[in-house]
Order: structure tokens, then C-alpha cells, then sequence
């Protein structure tokens, strides 16, 4: 198992919205619902058999930064994933006022 990030540049259709997603190597959720799928051990590996939707239940606020909050519907793994520019951000806000 290889503990480091591993870039892969990987476009999929979202299987919760069905939005199609170009990825850029740092893409792990879908941009407009959120929602991620559970294929990594350690970011990039694609080693993690689970395979289930990860759901966004939670937004934390580091400096500058908006890290989304992802809890697998199979297994309940939490991950944390930095947020991008393209990201729906009033979705991300929903996030938080539904967490406060």
C-alpha cells in the first residue's frame, strides 16, 4: 500500500446527479452535488474495495480553505476532501447552515 497522493486524471458520470465530470487529477467529487464514491485507501490509489457513495454531511472552515466532510453510505468511513473553485458553493453553504 503506498501511503502517498497519487494523481490520476480521471473523468466519471456522477452516480448520484448524472453529471458528467472532467477531472484534473485532484477531482474526487462531483462538483454540483457534492457526493464522492469510496475508491481510495490513500488519495489516488484506487485500492479500497468498499466502492460505496460517500455523502457530504459536513463542511470545516481551515484558513482560507472549505473541506468537505464525506461519510460512506456502505461502509461509514469519513474522509475530508479540500473543495475546489468550480464546486457549487451555495450547495457547500446548505452544508454548513444545515450543520449549525
Amino acid at each position: 500500500m503506498n501511503n502517498k497522493f497519487q494523481r490520476r486524471r480521471e473523468d466519471f458520470t456522477c452516480r448520484v446527479c448524472g453529471r458528467t465530470v472532467i477531472g484534473d487529477g485532484y477531482t474526487n467529487h462531483c462538483p454540483d452535488c457534492l457526493w464522492s464514491k469510496h475508491v481510495d485507501v490513500n488519495p489516488g490509489d484506487r485500492e479500497e474495495s468498499c466502492g460505496g457513495m460517500m455523502e457530504p454531511i459536513a463542511v470545516e472552515v481551515k484558513g482560507d480553505d472549505y473541506l468537505l466532510i464525506h461519510r460512506c453510505t456502505q461502509c461509514g468511513a469519513i474522509r475530508r476532501n479540500t473543495t475546489s473553485a468550480g464546486d457549487d458553493f451555495e450547495r457547500i453553504l446548505e452544508i454548513v447552515s444545515h450543520n449549525n
